[in-house]
This record gives structure tokens, C-alpha cells and sequence, in this order.
């Protein structure tokens, strides 16, 4: 990718460095990208992480020759595997499977991009946080094990979609879900 061997601009390593971490699907990392080009021009140093795939989807969206032109050595992108088998370039992979990735698969890739990330002789400035989607639950885990880098997670569905998540395990305890005779399961 050539962008964890770009040396930090002068004045760099003094400002708070934040590594965003999407769930890997277009929904989450829209609103994850968004809020990294926020933290970016307030000061903050950013490290954006994608999956292999997505990170691969994004740079061939932005065409040939463009993908990171023009960004400062504060906005970088990294990836990390996901550990599942290759599949179509232009399709949506499999959502059992992403989650399957992500519970199990990403957190080792993970530690070992950190541990890149502070390592000195990059003249990178020190990981401040991990700004994580709430779906990506193995930071909270790389953060620990790494002498407690401290984690926020960031909930990127919309306010009712959090109420309703929230509500759940009540629902669920009051027999009100799965719901019953609805006709649904036939």
C-alpha cells in the first residue's frame, strides 16, 4: 500500500492519532469515513482500516492513479485480512460470513497492525485511540491486550434502530419476540 512507510509531516506527531475501524460493509464505513475526515480537519492524525476487500473495492472506486493522491501522511489507509476465501470484486460479500470474519478472524491482523503502527522507526506519532464500529467487538480485546488503549465505539445505525436494539433482551424477556401465529414463519 506504501502509505505505513510515508514519513509524518512536521508537527504531526503532536496531534492525537485515531485509528478508524468500519464494520465491513458500505453502510458502516460511509458513515465511519465521514466522521474520520471530521476528526482529520479538527487536527486529529487518522489510520482509516479497512478489510483487504473493502480497502481493495475502495481504491479501484476511486480510479487509477487516484486512490490516495493528494492525501496528507495524517489521513492513511491500511488493511487487514478477513481471513474468508476470495469472491467477486463487485459483489457484496456474504453477510453470515462477514460476521463470522469479524468475530473471529480479525483480531490478530489487528494487534499486529498496532504494534505496527507505534512502532518508532516509522516517525508515526503514538495510536491515541481506536475509534471502533460497536459491531467490531474484537477491539475492545486489542485495545485491552495492548496496555489499554482506549476504545469508543460508535453506533452508525439510526436512533430507532438503536432504541430498538436496546429494547431487545426486554422484548425477548416479556415473550414479545420472536413473534407468535403472525404468519410470518410460514
Amino acid at each position: 500500500m506504501g502509505s505505513s512507510t510515508r514519513r509524518v509531516e512536521e508537527g504531526n506527531n503532536n496531534k492525537p492519532h485515531v485509528v478508524c475501524v468500519p464494520f465491513p460493509a458500505q453502510g458502516h464505513i460511509s458513515p465511519m469515513l465521514n466522521l474520520a475526515k471530521l476528526l482529520h480537519f479538527k487536527g486529529f492524525n487518522i489510520t482509516f482500516v479497512n478489510t483487504e476487500f473493502n480497502h481493495s473495492r475502495f481504491m479501484r472506486s476511486r480510479g487509477p492513479n487516484h486512490s490516495l493522491e493528494g492525501l496528507p501522511s495524517s489521513f492513511r489507509f491500511e488493511a487487514i485480512p478477513d481471513g474468508l476465501p476470495p469472491s467477486n470484486p463487485d459483489a457484496t460479500q456474504d453477510v453470515s460470513s462477514v460476521f463470522h470474519a469479524v468475530l473471529n478472524n480479525l483480531l490478530e491482523p489487528f494487534k499486529k497492525l498496532l504494534c505496527r503502527l507505534s512502532d518508532p522507526s516509522l516517525d508515526s506519532p503514538p495510536v491515541t485511540f481506536i475509534l471502533a464500529d460497536s459491531a467490531m467487538p474484537f477491539v475492545l480485546d486489542a485495545g485491552s491486550q495492548l496496555g489499554g488503549l482506549p476504545v469508543l465505539l460508535l453506533w452508525t445505525a439510526s436512533a430507532c434502530g438503536f432504541l430498538a436494539f436496546s429494547q431487545y433482551r426486554s422484548f425477548l424477556d416479556k415473550g414479545i419476540v420472536p413473534f407468535k401465529d403472525c404468519g410470518l414463519d410460514s
